[in-house]
């Protein structure tokens, strides 16, 4: 898995999620709605806190655009509660943490140090029919940016909604869009 255009593989995870008890998700679940599984390697660690609040803050947005968040990693939904509450910016955290401690959702995404059993740094976008439509995987100590993920989740509902039109680089909502044709080729 974790190539553009594949199908969301069967899973089964449990969740801790702020104001909830602990829960199951499965791909039934997110069947029907777009969903962001934002892996990170480890709770209590360095750049993992910055990413989610960074997340975190665009997460209101997110649920508006019907987005369902999950961040994902191999520790336990035990871990994840205690993480959130003991840190001060996980704690602000309202999107759901699955718990991938069997790897199944590591392994489904193709991101499972297998030397290591941590999940890379990953961001998947899923789209209502199940199917991948974005990936970004960065290196242990490079962060991602949630600005930019929306900016490409918006392009991608956008593509999805208007048939035959394409987003060009860094197109923002509202901004000129292009209908691939013959008459293009050479003159972009």
């Amino acid at each position: 898995m974790g190539i553009i255009g594949s199908q969301l593989k069967p899973f089964k995870a449990n969740a801790f999620q702020a104001g909830k008890d602990f829960f199951e998700v499965t791909q039934d679940d997110i069947s029907g709605k777009w969903a962001v599984f934002f892996f990170y390697p480890a709770d209590f660690t360095f750049v993992c806190p910055t990413e989610l609040e960074d997340l975190g803050e665009h997460y209101d947005m997110l649920q508006k655009m019907g987005v369902e968040v999950y961040g994902v990693s191999t520790d336990t939904h035990f871990a994840h509660k205690a993480w959130h509450d003991t840190s001060e910016r996980i704690g602000k955290l309202k999107f759901a943490f699955l718990g991938d401690q069997l790897h199944t959702l590591s392994k489904n995404f193709d991101v499972l140090r297998e030397d290591m059993g941590l999940a890379d740094r990953a961001t998947f976008v899923i789209d209502p029919d199940g199917v991948i439509q974005i990936m970004e995987q960065t290196c242990e100590g490079v962060g991602r940016n949630a600005n930019e993920l929306t900016r490409k989740i918006k392009a991608a509902q956008y593509v999805r909604n208007n048939p035959g039109q394409v987003c060009p680089a860094a197109w923002e909502e509202g901004g000129e869009t292009l209908a691939p044709s013959l008459d293009l080729v050479g003159k972009i």
